[in-house]
């Protein structure tokens, strides 16, 4: 398959008239200069993004906690209570319109957080991973690589027993949990992962358990009663906890990473953090030290985590408006900077995706440069400038996923969401 790309941004910077030709899923020729041939791109074509964190069904809470006043942890309760009424069918088809919006967005690939792994009680289903299955199910309908970060969640706090709807989330140990996951087995554009939910919920004697994944995901002192609670129990900060477990490498990614000393940022330099600006300040949880990590050494990712919003120009674009607030400067990233953290896919297990060159995964996304948004602007301006309703096309694996701002997999994707997330609401 050959795509020609009106401009494309390139390792080296953006080019215009760019062939790009794909085999089995891969990019094999990059030509800038060519003439037109093959399936034409108009816009800027760039990588594709990387949604690091992701809770799917959160997007049934959209639009509906708003009104609420109230902290992160007021939220939750609504939360549980969305969760107590999912089962793999409705789970399903609910994530099967959310993978949909995603790559509409621009998302090539998404790490999903997935805790909600068994029957209402935690009696699990006949096929312990029903859940899980439902989710990879939902991202190959909807052409979009997965890994499945599945997560180790024992605790309903330090040293409190799980309640009614966190019963559903536990394995009972470590040990049970990576037997379960052991399963779970990969297979095209699905991947597994493995995630410990936070040092609330996974007992500092098990932690080091769950570090055996590619990559391993953690909420990481997203809220300032997290650190709050673990200095009380082991006279550590979270990060200071996890380093000494052994867990800190550079198969770690921190989520949020919000909350954090100076030794934190230092010890987090060998890791990843990923930022989730949108539902970070949904939930009211705070700025992050993105740049002072960067600094440090962590490389950056991005992620939508409760899908307030999906949207990858936003999320990307707010590391450094975000960062602007903290610090009262401007420039605080450059734009390439922006780009690398926003197409991170290696944060969630696609170390061969994220770029337009020879020998990687053919992922990449078209940006229209004619909306009202995106018109007059310098290409190199567009993670500033566009939002989710420009991208045009979107290609994974080589695949041709969107095309003219329609899913070519699903039809009215929005139709669906709005049926499901009603019907959750009325059970």
């Amino acid at each position: 398959m050959t795509y020609w790309c009106e401009q494309a941004w390139l390792p080296g910077g953006i080019a215009r008239g760019v062939r790009i030709d794909v085999s089995d899923g891969q990019i094999t020729a990059v030509v800038p200069d060519s003439p037109r041939t093959g399936s034409v791109l108009s816009g800027l074509t760039v990588p594709g993004f990387a949604n690091g964190h992701s809770h799917a069904f959160h997007r049934a809470l959209r639009g509906r906690t708003h009104h609420e006043r109230g902290t992160f942890w007021t939220w939750r309760e609504r939360m549980y209570a969305l969760a107590s009424r999912l089962d793999p069918e409705s789970y399903y088809r609910l994530a099967r319109g959310v993978y949909a919006e995603m790559v509409l967005g621009g998302y090539t690939s998404v790490g999903e957080f997935h805790y909600l792994h068994h029957a209402p009680g935690g009696k699990p289903y006949t096929d312990p991973n029903a859940m899980g299955e439902a989710l990879r199910q939902a991202a190959a309908d909807a052409g979009i690589r997965l890994t499945l970060l599945d997560t180790c969640y024992l605790a309903g706090g330090i040293g409190v027993e799980p309640d009614e709807v966190q019963r559903r989330f536990s394995d009972g140990s470590a040990s049970a949990w990576a037997a379960r996951v052991a399963e779970v087995k990969e297979a095209g554009l699905f991947r597994v992962g493995a995630a410990i939910h936070s040092v609330r919920a996974v007992p500092a004697d098990q932690l080091s358990l769950v570090d055996s994944a590619r990559v391993v995901h953690v909420h990481l002192s997203e809220q300032r009663a997290e650190n709050e609670q673990c200095l009380a129990a082991y006279g550590r900060t979270p990060t200071e906890l996890l380093h000494e477990r052994g867990v800190l490498t550079d198969r770690l990614v921190a989520v949020h990473a919000t909350h954090l000393t100076a030794s934190d940022i230092e010890r987090l330099s060998v890791a990843r953090a990923c930022f989730c600006p949108t539902t970070e300040r949904d939930l009211g949880d705070g700025i992050g030290p993105a740049r002072a990590l960067r600094d440090a050494g962590c490389r950056l990712s991005i992620g939508s985590d409760s899908n307030a919003v999906i949207d990858a120009f936003e999320e990307t674009r707010a590391l450094e408006l975000d960062d602007r607030l903290a610090s009262e400067e401007r420039g605080r990233f450059t734009a390439e900077e922006l780009l690398a953290a926003g197409t991170d896919h290696a944060a969630v297990g696609w170390p061969e995706v994220g770029s337009l060159s020879v020998g990687r995964g053919a992922d990449f996304v078209t940006v229209g440069l004619d909306s009202v948004r995106t018109a007059g602007i310098e290409p190199s301006g567009v993670l500033f400038a566009a939002s989710s309703a420009d991208v045009r096309h979107v290609v994974v694996a080589g695949r041709e996923v969107v095309r003219d701002g329609a899913h070519q997999l699903i039809e009215r994707p929005e139709t669906l969401l709005a049926k499901e997330i009603e019907a959750l609401w009325q059970s």
